[in-house]
């Protein structure tokens, strides 16, 4: 009998979880026999699998090599990308509160709504769950700017989920549930100023939680 659709869906949850938990350490090979022996399916679900994981940058597909975990961001890799994102998000955010549609700002809202859910009683899952949800939250508000460069490098630097592998914390969502909060009130005002400035100390504070790792 043909196996379940679901399943490739399974491996990657498999997988996301001992990435986020770091299971699987940075810059550790990921070989595909050994998943298919351990799991009981075949190459084809393995590397859907961690073809999405490819594309969130938790792993890298390394010439003649396989794949790997995706190494860990250095504390320069780390500022530079804090930097980038003070540079584009605020601004896009701002150009969004004008130019979005009614059914984008809610779909942006009900996201947000989204993350404050528990998706799972097991804690690292569910923290998992929400650094997907952080991704579509950041990458929507940059897709309603309509810059599809703002969206574009957004999306290719994948830095969400990667930092939230950084820190499982209950604070890192807490926090972050009330400054999204922010932003969606600000949205739904369709105040460009209010944005961006919301955004921006979205931005500041989240450098501020996860730089400790660095420095500690």
């Amino acid at each position: 009998m043909p196996r379940p659709v679901r399943l490739a869906g399974e491996v990657y949850e498999i997988l996301l979880k001992r990435l986020m938990a770091l299971d699987i350490e940075p810059g550790e090979r990921i070989g595909v026999d050994a998943l298919v022996r351990e799991l009981e399916v075949s190459q084809t679900p393995i590397r859907e699998a961690l073809g999405r994981l490819e594309t969130q940058g938790l792993v890298v597909k390394v010439h003649l090599s396989g794949y790997r975990a995706a190494p860990q961001l250095t504390r320069k890799q780390f500022s530079d990308l804090a930097e980038l994102r003070l540079l584009i998000e605020p601004a896009a955010a701002a150009k969004a509160a004008v130019l979005m549609s009614d059914d984008e700002r809610d779909a942006i809202a009900a996201i947000a709504d989204s993350m404050g859910q528990r998706f799972s009683t097991d804690t690292q899952v569910a923290y998992n769950r929400f650094a997907e949800e952080d991704t579509r939250f950041h990458a929507a508000i940059a897709k309603a700017s309509q810059n599809e460069l703002y969206h574009d490098i957004l999306v290719r630097q994948a830095v969400h989920v990667r930092l939230f592998r950084l820190r499982l914390s209950a604070r890192v969502t807490t926090d972050a549930l009330v400054e999204h909060a922010r932003i969606i009130e600000a949205f739904h005002a369709r105040d460009p100023d209010a944005v961006a400035a919301a955004m921006r100390t979205h931005l500041e504070n989240a450098y501020a939680r996860f730089v400790g790792i660095y420095d500690s």
